[in-house]
């Protein structure tokens, strides 16, 4: 079509449906033609139990189609509806419930077979006008998208964008304002505000920076969004703390540009190691941390109630 020709690849889950849409109403005057009481999407399911002589519970159906046990679910009440199934209790285990196919459900069995012939030949057909191995392609697609989703592929390009559209700046005394509200949004979200936190946000350039740490911001689109600190605790050994991304501007991946600066300033400073204090009810935190490098040590007495994770990145 001109619409899919002009819009690209883009539009892959609306061809895909289109071509859905075209099978499904096909399907459903197939069923017509060869008398078979079935709709179309009832079919894996029927297929299924047309395969199994003692009946199979929701849960094994759905797993055999790659549906959702919810989707199966309303497939099956939906079959039942019109009298092609009903449940009984599992021979094996009386606990559980199994979907079987009613006598009406049975009759169904050889009337469908001419229709699985000829359907088949005529998809083989058609397959062969395409001038490729169409089915073997839809394999490979389904595999990929198994590997690793549409959606997570999406995300991967969204947040380089934005990442590309972020400037990381070193810390100056405009920045105050910001440095504070970022960490303190976080930390009251979570925690609660302690008095080593209003130490080092009240006075970053004491502190943090004159003692030989280091501050960064997260500038997008020339708005701050985020920030990080480095805090000095001997010549060679370095803490990353007080990073902090606006609620806003989360998923855009600040937190990975953040934390790769910092590491940067602290391999700049003579930095051998860098260490940070966590809560692992910060899951998407920890995860950062571990793709940073950074792996879970037992450190000295944390100053912070909210600490029980700490963490190292050696430097190399």
């Amino acid at each position: 079509m001109e619409f899919f020709d002009r819009v690209g690849t883009m539009a892959i889950g609306s061809r895909f449906r289109r071509l859905s849409d075209i099978f499904t109403d096909d399907a459903r005057h197939i069923y017509q033609l060869y008398d078979v009481g079935l709709e179309p999407k009832w079919f894996p399911v029927f297929y299924v139990l047309s395969h199994e002589d003692g009946g199979i519970s929701t849960s094994e159906i759905a797993r055999q189609i790659g549906h959702s046990h919810a989707s199966v679910s309303q497939l099956v009440k939906g079959m039942d509806r019109a009298g092609l199934v009903t449940s009984e209790r599992s021979a094996e285990d009386g606990r559980v419930n199994v979907i079987v196919l009613s006598a009406e459900g049975q009759a169904l069995i050889p009337k469908i077979r001419d229709q699985y012939a000829d359907v088949t030949e005529a998809v083989q057909e058609l397959l062969a006008e395409s001038h490729s191995d169409l089915w073997r392609a839809l394999g490979d697609l389904e595999a990929s998208l198994e590997e690793r989703d549409l959606l997570s592929r999406v995300k991967q390009k969204y947040q380089r964008r934005q990442q590309a559209e972020t400037d990381i700046v070193d810390y100056s005394a405009e920045h105050s304002e910001a440095f504070r509200d970022l960490n303190l949004e976080w930390i009251e979200r979570y925690f609660e505000v302690e008095d080593s936190d209003r130490e080092s946000l009240d006075d970053p350039q004491h502190t943090i920076l004159d003692p030989g740490g280091a501050i960064v911001m997260a500038c997008h689109h020339g708005t701050v969004v985020g920030t990080c600190a480095l805090i000095k605790m001997d010549d060679e050994r370095y803490e990353l703390a007080k990073m902090a991304v606006s609620e806003a501007a989360r998923g855009k991946g600040i937190g990975w540009l953040l934390g790769r600066a910092i590491i940067e300033r602290a391999r700049d400073l003579g930095a051998t190691t860098v260490y940070l204090e966590s809560n692992t009810m910060l899951t998407p935190a920890i995860a950062l941390y571990r793709k940073l490098g950074f792996k879970r040590v037992t450190g000295p007495p944390s100053p912070y109630h909210r600490c029980n994770i700490q963490m190292e990145l050696e430097l190399h």
